[in-house]
């Protein structure tokens, strides 16, 4: 078979659409037959519990979608390299495609992929896809990668943004297909355990709920300002999930709320600039990759955070029995619904590595088994920004009083009757969920009474300031 007329593989990672997708769109365009595949590597096998689960059902709705354009998508497990040229042997593919990653193991592998294919004379190509800015592109006036988001917000607001591809209606289909694993076969949510049943029904995967959650969101932006912190009412995009697997890409969100910009709608601007946030999370990642290792101010290298992650009050936190009511509602609220509000995830950080003096890797790592809308460049950056050791950090003696966010975000308590089940006479659904959704082995039932502080707060700011003026005076 001819180069003109062999198929193309389309490696999928996290892009799992058919719209705003520059690899997928030059491969459809080229009229060749086009070979989807998706391989579980060991970097996917290293998900955390719920970002594996939530990438099967990801994984499940993409295979549908595919099929609907005369299509199919190739599972395979194993060595990403090895995989690839066996599909390659049996299929006869010259060409593959894919979207480009951004963390430093990702990029390590492609880049050993592309040499490898390149001298086995197969074409390995990749595509922008995953954000609006490609990381080399945005630059300081002196040319060095941004460390602070505000300038880099100004540098980028007036940039063009391609409009995204339309979607793919159509994908020539190989003469014969090659063989595919199964994707139950896979088991992606046997971490997971009974907690899937109970989050199953918080998530809707695919492109077209990504798509119905952003025109839902478009219904109510004008409020995007004033109710986006607000935890009691469900003022934010909920894109998350979708974005990080790709579901949706950056730019169709980013064209949708400018059109509704141009119509004259309020709030779009709030919006546009959290894309931008996410943006900078990536543009750190990829400048700075030591951004989800350690600490990025080198300074903190040495700064007392408790490292043990069995300690008591490490556990109460995991627990969500920490005794602060807002704390342990945002975390309830994560293990029954796989996401959390991102007011709750500042006030949940803070807690832990300020009032409990915990070191951030802890709280990041358990994010990163937790979190269906996990994403590494922004549970990276998240957590630092709120620890005071990342680019852009609040500063460390700025310490969240839960109470304080609790009266001002959720002023009726709806959030906390929501999420908090004990010692009440009728608990909501929401609350008793989450012990169904929590392992078996930590003996919660809602018929226990609701913790005490493990931290009384005036105790753990003062220790945490304690430790601030130390830093600062050494």
């Amino acid at each position: 078979m001819s180069t003109q007329h062999s198929p193309i593989i389309i490696w999928f990672r996290r892009d799992f659409r058919l719209s705003d997708h520059p690899a997928l769109s030059a491969a459809a365009q080229t009229g060749r037959p086009v070979v989807p595949v998706y391989i579980l590597d060991p970097l996917a096998e290293a998900l955390g519990a719920a970002p594996k689960w939530r990438l099967g059902l990801g994984l499940d709705a993409f295979s549908q979608s595919l099929e609907q354009i005369g299509s199919r998508l190739i599972l395979r497990r194993g060595d990403a390299l090895a995989q690839l040229r066996a599909v390659i042997a049996e299929t006869g593919a010259s060409e593959i495609y894919w979207s480009r990653a951004y963390d430093p193991e990702s990029i390590a592998r492609d880049t050993n992929i592309k040499t490898k294919l390149t001298e086995d004379g197969v074409r390995a190509k990749s595509f922008s896809g995953h954000l609006l800015f490609e990381p080399w592109t945005v630059a300081t006036k002196t040319g060095q990668p941004f460390r602070v988001f505000t300038p880099m917000w100004r540098a980028v607001q007036g940039r063009d943004v391609p409009e995204p591809d339309a979607a793919v209606t159509r994908l020539t289909a190989p003469s014969q297909w090659p063989q595919s694993d199964i994707l139950t076969d896979w088991n992606l949510a046997g971490s997971m355990d009974r907690g899937a049943l109970i989050v199953r029904p918080y998530v809707q995967p695919g492109g077209s709920a990504a798509f119905d959650h952003l025109d839902g969101f478009l219904d109510r932006v004008a409020r995007y300002s004033d109710d986006r912190d607000r935890l009691d009412i469900d003022g934010t995009s909920n894109l998350s999930e979708y974005l990080s697997l790709g579901e949706i890409g950056p730019r169709s969100a980013w064209h949708r709320v400018q059109r509704a910009a141009m119509l004259g709608v309020s709030g779009t601007g709030s919006f546009l600039r959290q894309l931008v946030w996410r943006e900078f999370a990536y543009h750190l990642m990829y400048h700075t990759p030591h951004l989800l290792t350690g600490n990025w101010r080198p300074e903190w290298d040495a700064f007392p955070w408790n490292t043990d992650t069995d300690h008591p009050e490490v556990t109460a936190w995991k627990q969500a029995r920490t005794g602060i009511p807002v704390v342990d509602a945002g975390l309830r609220e994560m293990y029954v619904t796989g996401r959390m509000h991102n007011r709750a995830r500042m006030i949940v950080a803070s807690y832990l590595t300020k009032h409990l003096m915990t070191h951030w890797k802890i709280g990041m790592h358990w994010f990163e088994d937790c979190l269906i809308d996990w994403d590494p460049a922004c549970n990276a950056m998240g957590w630092q920004w709120v620890a005071g050791s990342g680019p852009d950090a609040a500063p460390f003696f700025r310490i969240f009083n839960p109470l304080t966010q609790q009266e001002k975000f959720d002023p009726q308590g709806k959030y906390l009757d929501r999420w908090i089940a004990e010692d009440r006479s009728n608990p909501t659904p929401t609350a008793l969920s989450y012990f169904d959704a929590v392992p078996r082995s930590w003996w919660l039932d809602a018929g226990q009474s609701y913790p005490p502080p493990v931290v009384e707060l005036a105790a753990g700011r003062a220790h945490a300031l304690s430790a601030y003026d130390s830093r600062k005076n050494q």
